[in-house]
Order: C-alpha cells, then sequence, then structure tokens
C-alpha cells in the first residue's frame, strides 16, 4: 500500500482522560471491550488536530468503517486512572488508512513533559504500556461503496498525507 520511499508511520497524536467508573467491571478494571472505543476517540482526536471532524467527513459523504482490528492486553486500567491514548497512522492511500494505537498510563511528570516534545516514530513513548492495537479502515460512500479519498475529499487527503510525509506537525 505504501511507497517504500515514503515513511509508513506518522508521528504520534495524544490524548488524555480519566478512566470513569462505568468503564471499569466487578474485578475493578476496565472492561475490555472500552478499549476499541478509546481507540476511536484517538482517532477522532488525531484527525480534530488536524483540522477536520468525523462529523465534517459524514457531512460530505464519506465514512470510515473499521474492517479489521487487533489487540494486546498488556496490563489492566483502573478507575480513575489517567490514561493517554497514543495514536499514529501507519498505511493510508486513496482507499484506505491503517492506524496503531497505545494505551499508556503515565505518571504526572510523564503528563507534563507530553506537552513539551513532540513523539515522532522512532521515540519512545511514556509511561507504562497497558494495551495496543491497530485497526485497518476503508473510505466509504453513503452507498458504503469503495470511495476514493482523494476525489471525494482532496483537503482531507492531501492533509493525511502531509502528516504520513512528516510535512505538517
Amino acid at each position: 500500500m505504501a511507497n517504500p520511499s515514503v515513511p509508513t508511520q506518522s508521528r504520534w497524536f495524544w490524548t488524555s482522560f480519566r478512566v470513569r467508573y462505568q468503564e471499569s467491571d466487578q474485578m475493578g478494571v476496565v472492561y475490555h471491550a472500552n478499549y476499541l472505543n478509546w481507540f476511536e476517540i484517538g482517532r477522532t482526536e488525531m484527525i480534530r488536530e488536524m483540522g477536520f471532524t468525523y462529523r465534517g467527513m459524514e457531512e460530505e459523504g464519506v465514512l470510515l468503517p473499521v474492517v479489521d482490528l487487533d489487540i494486546k492486553y498488556r496490563r489492566p486500567a483502573r478507575y480513575d486512572d489517567l490514561v493517554t491514548i497514543f495514536t499514529r497512522m501507519t498505511a493510508f492511500s486513496p482507499l484506505r488508512i491503517h492506524y496503531e494505537y497505545e494505551v499508556r498510563l503515565l505518571s504526572e511528570q510523564e503528563q507534563v513533559d507530553l506537552g513539551a516534545r513532540g513523539w515522532h516514530t522512532e521515540s519512545e513513548l511514556p509511561g507504562a504500556l497497558l494495551t495496543a492495537g491497530s485497526t485497518r479502515h476503508v473510505w466509504l460512500n453513503r452507498e458504503w461503496k469503495p470511495a476514493r479519498l482523494d476525489k471525494c475529499a482532496p483537503k482531507l487527503y492531501d492533509a493525511l498525507k502531509d502528516t504520513l510525509l512528516g510535512r505538517k506537525e
């Protein structure tokens, strides 16, 4: 999918929030399916940071369903933990996009330091790894037919491509 001379990973984007009580189960840990919602939050906030919204994409007639998911649980998150979802693109074309995620538990100092530096592809992310995963998506139109993003939403296509190439930080 990617040209070998083009980077295959974007920089990391991140968002942080506290685990809500409703997200934990009887064992006192985050219920496993909630991580999928958190991956979606990571994607949504990444797109928002680039100047777009999922609502705007859908209003333009562009849909982005998940077609494949992989997730590895390392350590549990617990109620009231401040977790950070790191998200980056790992592959991109006019028809598909792939994301990678890491859910991490950061110390207070790591949270403070987070905004002070950019996290690039080669950087080791801060904090304890809780969950890692990836999703693959296809671009569709409202009729659920494949849609070429470069044709139906060229500004979004260019922004994603520029981000993957490291031209937009």
